[in-house]
């Protein structure tokens, strides 16, 4: 049975390995230069830098794919544990470290409000909860079936899925410093904690149950350990070119068409796209079920990615650093809702020679920061706008965390939600496919089985379960309870 899997993200990365693993004939063809998706890597004068994903948790998800062939993660690539996980930096120059230990994340509660460590807590009680349902009994479970979806409404419910995550922290937490700190990682899947579901909460216990971790070398070093896995087990990979078109016969995908003017056929397919650049611009006969959900279907925000290294170094500060500017509620609400490019910003620092001085020459440093901004539907001209948004950042870092910083940025450029849509075929440049919305998840979301067809199936983002490296490598997970078996398919 030959299976063709359409992009090289994870995600696709995850499905040709589980499906190489049942004995299919695999090919995998991307766009990129390299495998990762958005996980490239840029180097600029002697700096490295992981383009996208830089945050490693449930590292047990990579782990499965070498177990599958009787490998070790770790024969071929050292992860390493961080503390702490992250350091938050307030408008008031404050500091917050959160990380691994109970009893010291109770000490940097108590800093700021003493009654919020009981509160935290009963976060971390519901969070658990959210976790043992929505991660480790549904996240690798298929949604495509209605009835499935109807059976868990009565734990929804009781659950409050219609919850933001928000709510849901300030039901517990009483601080807004820390409020906004564990109230933030929607942001990084690519949602409004103020809209995103509550299930997302879960992501407070995921990280306390397996750490947040860093691969020695990036998270480039990573996908070039799964590049050699896969080309130890036969997938064949095509990277460079891309896919223009998806033909159908009926209800069974026939072809793709490559950019070079090939047809591949296969038996199956999989897509790793955006479903909505999938199913908008790819398909020439959508599935009316798909057809609606795209046509529904609100996207993520964009975002701006700053890369530079220094000449100097900054020991002061960590690994991943998230700078917090005076306005929260009201930034987000000109990013998602308004979609207008504000004045102010938070951001998100990543320090990878904090951990690795491989990054940079010795005696530099090497930054990647992350501003989320609107995506394209904002009408944004990034040419203009870019060079401003940039100028800014440096100088808010200089005045705060970076002393010095305009004098010291070596070899920076810059990635905008044009660069997205262009590089990664991502629909309105947005940075993680459709937002996860509760009325965007579980069954409303793209199905793994894709609607109206029987041999094509999609991992990725845009899917069940969502975005961030957990929700991409368990999509795979699903996508291997839905593949027909040999004979099945025969």
């Amino acid at each position: 049975m030959h299976s063709l899997i359409m992009g090289g993200g994870f995600g696709g990365i995850a499905a040709a390995l589980r499906l190489r693993a049942r004995g299919h004939d695999v090919t995998l063809v991307d766009r990129c230069p390299r495998l990762g998706g958005r996980a490239q890597v840029f180097e600029r004068q002697g700096y490295r830098h992981d383009a996208g994903p830089t945050v490693i948790t449930a590292p047990f998800l990579f782990a499965e794919l070498f177990e599958l062939f009787g490998e070790s993660l770790h024969d071929h690539l050292a992860l390493r544990p961080l503390d702490p996980w992250y350091r938050f930096r307030f408008p008031d120059d404050t500091f917050f470290d959160y990380g691994p230990g109970i009893e010291r994340m109770e000490a940097e509660i108590a800093r700021f409000n003493p009654e919020d460590v009981s509160g935290y807590h009963g976060l971390l009680a519901e969070s658990r909860e959210l976790f043992d349902i929505g991660f480790r009994e549904l996240g690798d479970q298929p949604f495509h079936r209605a009835s499935f979806m109807a059976r868990q409404i009565p734990r929804l419910l009781r659950l409050r899925f219609d919850r933001s995550v928000w709510t849901m922290v300030s039901r517990h937490i009483q601080h807004p410093y820390l409020r906004r700190a564990l109230s933030l990682q929607p942001l990084l899947v690519g949602g409004n904690p103020f809209d995103t579901t509550c299930i997302y909460g879960l992501i407070h216990y995921l990280e306390r149950e397996w750490g947040v971790h860093f691969a020695m070398g990036g998270t480039g070093a990573l996908v070039d350990a799964l590049a050699g896995l896969l080309e130890r087990q036969g997938v064949r990979v095509e990277n460079g070119r891309s896919i223009t078109g998806v033909h159908r016969t009926g209800n069974r995908v026939e072809s793709v068409s490559l950019d070079d003017g090939r047809q591949l056929r296969a038996d199956n397919f999989v897509s790793n796209l955006d479903p909505m650049h999938l199913y908008g611009e790819l398909m020439d006969s959508v599935p009316t079920t798909a057809r609606i959900k795209r046509r529904l279907s609100s996207t993520s925000m964009g975002l701006f990615v700053l890369y530079f290294g220094t000449d100097r170094q900054y020991p002061e500060v960590a690994h991943h650093t998230i700078w917090l500017g005076e306005r929260y509620r009201e930034l987000l609400h000109d990013i998602f809702d308004r979609k207008v490019l504000s004045e102010d910003f938070s951001l998100y620092l990543h320090r990878p020679t904090a951990t690795d001085p491989g990054f940079a020459p010795s005696g530099h440093d090497s930054f990647y920061v992350l501003a989320p901004v609107p995506n394209l539907l904002g009408d944004i001209d990034w040419s203009v706008e870019g060079p401003k948004l940039k100028a800014r950042i440096i100088d808010a870092l200089e005045r705060t965390i970076l002393p010095g910083l305009g004098a010291h940025v070596r070899a920076d450029f810059y990635m905008t939600p044009d660069d997205f849509r262009h590089n990664y075929q991502s629909v309105h440049g947005s940075g993680f496919s459709i937002a996860p919305l509760f009325r965007q998840s579980a069954w409303f979301r793209f199905h793994n089985r894709a609607e109206g067809l029987r041999n094509l199936y999609l991992v990725g983002a845009g899917t069940h379960p969502g975005a961030g490296m957990p929700g991409v490598l368990s999509s795979a997970k699903v996508l291997e309870r839905l593949f027909p078996s040999d004979a099945e398919a025969a």
